[in-house]
């Protein structure tokens, strides 16, 4: 069986074909570095890690980009609120975001280019909006002119009328039109800005996207992938201003989206005080059960976060490591009751269900059941321990090297920013888990206690 995802932009599910035979190009819209990722922030992130797991496994060449927004405005807010300065802010937010997918068990991506490392990229690209008249100057601002795109709005299938009275539109009296949106904006001398042709200034959000995915993916790429609120305005957007720089190349082929995260059945908000971060999650709870929890339902449909479904992904772990526990990883094989579902546009509840399956066989007396669940599993990045050590590491919280070396990297920056409580926290985070620092002049080593 082929791999087949839902397209957005067609709107059905359709057969995967690479551009370029046994080469596969994704891109993943990435976090903007101002506060802890949240669980709806996380799912897309480890959505399109079983995707990229399930491409490297049936493609020869995978690049996967996943960018970080390291410049805007929610950054700026968040300095001018607590008195930080912007790089102590990000540098902070960007190594607990690597700690925190990697405690999830997410694999780093390919390529992870920073926004503010491409800003040539972003100023060429907008001068050649410019030079083809898609884009115009007004007031310190550059801002594109969606008249001149006549199918602006297909991705989302929105009308005319439900962008200019969408919330997300900004209207502004120095846009000619009001669906306009800004490549460029004017900075204050307290704000991040870099010299341009229009005077000192910082890019919009959407133009950095397009910029970045060109630089390591090229014109047209395989499948850019997100979270349903993304679709408008940020990648009807990024369609757009890629596609008319480009003479009409579409920017990707495949348009995949996950589906919304609400909390025990509400929407996450400040005002109710319901917002569930990666991070106080981990404080109680393994990033391993946290992960089988974000994938219990299939990608595009809504998920509701509850208490009970992240229990009952630690039972359900507890007992695949049982089932497993002295099973030779080397003699499995991954089953196609597993592998097919996922080849059907992600279908991981079914997966799942397989993943039980192998588990009640092994438990039953099958050492083969055991061993294939264990490789099984593995194409969901569950499993990823052993079963001592689930066991055993404390509220079944258990580091591997990548968490170790992610929480290490969180612990320097916090250092070099003299946030030395932070630094402290992390270091007794770590010895609780078992974990030893050594500091030394070549930088931190560790090993574990005993």
């Amino acid at each position: 069986m082929s791999l087949t995802l839902y397209n957005t932009a067609a709107r059905r599910k359709q057969p995967f074909e690479p551009l370029k035979p046994g080469r596969v190009g994704m891109y993943v819209c990435g976090p903007t570095v101002y506060d802890y990722a949240h669980i709806g922030n996380a799912r897309p992130f480890v959505v399109f890690d079983v995707l990229y797991r399930l491409l490297r496994r049936e493609y020869d060449t995978v690049t996967y980009v996943r960018n970080i927004t390291d410049v805007d405005d929610k950054i700026i807010a968040a300095a001018e609120a607590s008195g930080e300065d912007i790089d102590v802010i990000t540098a902070r937010t960007t190594a607990a975001f690597h700690a925190d997918m990697a405690a999830v068990g997410n694999l780093a991506p390919d390529v992870e280019p920073a926004a503010t490392a491409h800003i040539p990229q972003m100023l060429a690209l907008i001068q050649t909006l410019i030079a083809s008249n898609h884009a115009y100057q007004a007031e310190g601002h550059v801002l594109f002119a969606v008249a001149s795109m006549p199918d602006y709005g297909a991705l989302s299938g929105r009308n005319r009328d439900e962008m200019i009275a969408g919330a997300r539109v900004e209207v502004a009296p120095y846009k000619r039109d009001p669906a306009d949106f800004v490549l460029w904006k004017p900075s204050r001398d307290d704000q991040p800005g870099w010299h341009s042709p229009w005077g000192r200034g910082r890019p919009g959000w959407h133009v950095e996207c397009s910029a970045m995915s060109q630089k390591y993916l090229g014109e047209t790429f395989d499948i850019h992938g997100g979270g349903r609120d993304l679709i408008f305005p940020h990648h009807e957007n990024e369609i757009a201003q890629s596609a008319c720089a480009h003479d009409g190349a579409p920017l990707a082929r495949y348009w995949v989206h996950n589906g919304f995260v609400t909390v025990d059945g509400e929407k996450m908000s400040k005002s109710l005080g319901n917002i569930l971060t990666i991070h106080s999650l981990l404080e109680d709870h393994a990033g391993e059960s946290v992960r089988l929890a974000l994938l219990a339902a299939q990608y595009r449909q809504p998920m509701d976060w509850t208490r009970e479904g992240l229990a009952q992904a630690q039972k359900s772990l507890d007992r695949w490591y049982r089932a497993s526990a002295d099973a030779d990883p080397a003699a499995g094989e991954l089953q196609d009751s597993v592998l097919r579902p996922l080849q059907d546009d992600l279908n991981t509840p079914e997966a799942l269900a397989a993943l039980h399956a192998l588990a009640d066989a092994a438990l039953a007396g099958s050492a083969q059941a055991g061993a294939d669940l264990r490789a099984s599993a593995g194409m969901l990045g569950l499993l990823q321990s052993d079963a001592d050590t689930w066991f055993h590491a404390g509220a079944g919280v258990a580091l591997d090297a990548g968490q170790i070396e992610a929480m290490i990297e969180q612990r320097a920056a916090a250092r070099r920013n003299g946030d030395f409580g932070t630094a402290d926290r992390i270091r007794g985070e770590l010895e609780s888990a078992g974990v030893v620092l050594e500091d030394g002049s070549g930088g931190t080593t560790w090993r574990r206690a005993g």
